[in-house]
Order: C-alpha cells, then sequence, then structure tokens
C-alpha cells in the first residue's frame, strides 16, 4: 500500500512545505492538497480565512520536494477551463520530473463559487460538465492537437506541447456518486478517490466494478485511494474521546486493524489530512509514529 500525507490549504506556506519535506524524508509516498479559495460555510456565505491557492502550491512542492508524488485533491474543474488545467497540469508535471497526478472534481463549494462569480449549476449541469472537460483533459495530455465539440466545452486544434513526462499522465476522479461519478470514473479514471470507511470502499469498488464491466473496461487498471482523519497516540487519556470521531482513531494496534480493513476492501493507498494532527511538533511526531508502528506492517 502508499500512503501519503495532505496538508491543510489553511496551513502557512512555510509549514506545508516543512511537513511535506518531512515526509519526503521519512518514506511517505506522496502529497495531495485540496483545491479550495476559503474555508466551507456549508451554505452560500462567504467565509474569511487563509487558503493557499492549490496549484500554486503545487507548483511550489513540485518544484522544491524531490520524490513524492504531488496531486491535488482534487481540482474543480469549475474553476479552470480544461484546456487551461491541461496546460497547467502538464506544466507541474515536467517541473517535477513526471510525478502528477491529476486529481479531478465535479465542485460543489457553493459559498466560493457565488463569491467568485463561477457558474456551479444544478448536479446533473455538474455531472455534465465535468464528463467533458474529462474527455478534454484526456485527450490534451496525450494527444498533439485536441478538438472537442460539446455542449460546455469547444477546442479546435488546440496544441499543449510540451507534452507531459509521463507517457500517460493519470488522472484521479474524486466522488463516490454511483449512478454518474463512479460510471465517468470506469471511463477516464486511471485512479478513483473518495472519503470512506472500509464497508462503504467496499461497496463503491463494487458499483465502479459493473461499470467497468458495462462498458468493456478492466477494473483492475484503477488504482484506488481513500482518505480519513487520523487520531493516532499511545495515550489512552487522550484517546478517549477520539474513537467515537469516526476515522482511523486509536493505538498503533488499532489503526493497524483498521488499515487492514481498507486494504481487504480494495484500498492501494490511505491518504491521511494533517487537520486533526495539531502543532507542528505533534503533527511530525504523528507522522512518524504511523509510518513506524502503522505502515511499516503493509509497505
Amino acid at each position: 500500500m502508499r500512503f501519503s500525507i495532505w496538508p491543510s490549504p489553511q496551513r502557512p506556506w512555510t509549514e506545508i512545505l516543512e511537513l511535506t519535506m518531512h515526509c519526503e524524508s521519512t518514506d511517505w509516498d506522496g502529497v495531495y492538497y485540496a483545491d479550495h479559495f476559503m474555508p466551507n460555510s456549508g451554505d452560500t456565505t462567504p467565509l474569511d480565512g487563509d487558503t493557499l491557492e492549490c496549484w500554486s502550491v503545487i507548483a511550489g512542492l513540485a518544484a522544491t520536494v524531490p520524490r513524492l508524488r504531488i496531486a491535488p485533491l482534487v481540482t474543480s474543474v469549475t474553476y479552470r477551463h480544461p484546456a487551461v488545467l491541461a496546460n497547467i497540469a502538464t506544466a507541474v508535471d515536467n517541473m517535477s520530473g513526471g510525478r502528477l497526478l491529476l486529481g479531478i472534481g465535479a465542485g460543489w463549494q457553493e459559498n466560493e463559487h457565488l463569491a467568485y462569480g463561477i457558474e456551479l449549476g444544478t448536479i446533473k449541469e455538474r455531472l455534465d460538465r465535468f464528463e467533458e472537460a474529462c474527455a478534454v483533459l484526456t485527450a490534451m495530455t496525450q494527444e498533439k492537437r485536441t478538438n472537442f465539440t460539446g455542449d460546455y466545452f469547444k477546442i479546435d486544434e488546440a496544441p499543449n506541447q510540451p507534452p507531459p513526462v509521463q507517457k500517460k499522465l493519470p488522472i484521479l476522479i474524486g466522488g463516490g456518486g454511483e449512478k454518474r461519478t463512479l460510471r465517468i470514473a470506469a471511463q477516464y479514471a486511471d485512479e478513483w478517490n473518495s472519503w470512506t470507511d472500509p464497508p462503504t470502499l467496499a461497496h463503491k469498488l463494487a458499483v465502479l466494478r459493473s461499470h467497468c464491466d458495462g462498458i468493456g473496461r478492466d477494473f483492475d487498471e484503477i488504482a484506488v485511494s481513500t482518505q480519513a482523519l487520523l487520531f493516532l497516540s499511545n495515550d489512552e487519556e487522550w484517546l478517549k474521546d477520539k474513537r467515537a470521531m469516526g476515522g482511523m482513531a486509536g493505538t498503533p494496534a488499532e489503526v493497524t486493524e483498521i488499515v487492514g480493513q481498507y486494504k481487504e476492501a480494495g484500498a492501494d493507498e490511505i491518504i491521511i489530512p494533517d487537520f486533526t494532527m495539531g502543532p507542528m511538533a505533534r503533527r511530525k511526531d504523528t507522522c512518524d509514529l504511523f509510518m513506524s508502528e502503522v505502515a511499516v506492517h503493509f509497505k
């Protein structure tokens, strides 16, 4: 299994870089970063709060962190025209020497779409737009010139040069919608991702497999990643109220069992947000404890 870190976009750049470099030196496999411009209010209310823009951070990590795989989790196709996003992703793949995973999603956070005047649309409209964007991104990261005509995007002999370093720039599709999102993933994804617990992951993968069968795609071609909040400690007093919060909570032995359940359900990679890890010193200690007493059983 692979294990990757997910620094919060509310952290300052110095902390994002420090934690990522620490994970780089301690055998982690990747770093993911969310694509948002403000904290989520749960409605249309814009919120204040430091939030560093996704692709600027990813480009910075591509240039400063030499080994880890780098990915947005996930970048909304509503924020950047897919032809522009293809060029951005290709540049970052070149900067990183071929370590980019292009994570994409249909978009969902209402307050930032409204505040910035970016159309979100109905769920159907989001998914229709997303499916077209997947087609454009796939073509523009593989072909010398791209032509595409849809309801949302029209591409006419569009170049994307130089090409990505990777012969096939891998696309991660995020989201668990069973009728449309997983069908789109079956068609376009090199990796699929969603927040899950082990039983939910097993169920979603059964649906994804069914969609793959329906279009003649080999299900085993699609890597699987998932994420969960981590509450890890040998301090039973600290853990006392954490187990009820869900995610991966407990001692190293307990968290090892949970990771094993994810693996049995079909996960190839666990992505761990740093959101619950506290100050930097504790973040590093938690990452080290996870690698030395949990991940070691699965690498």
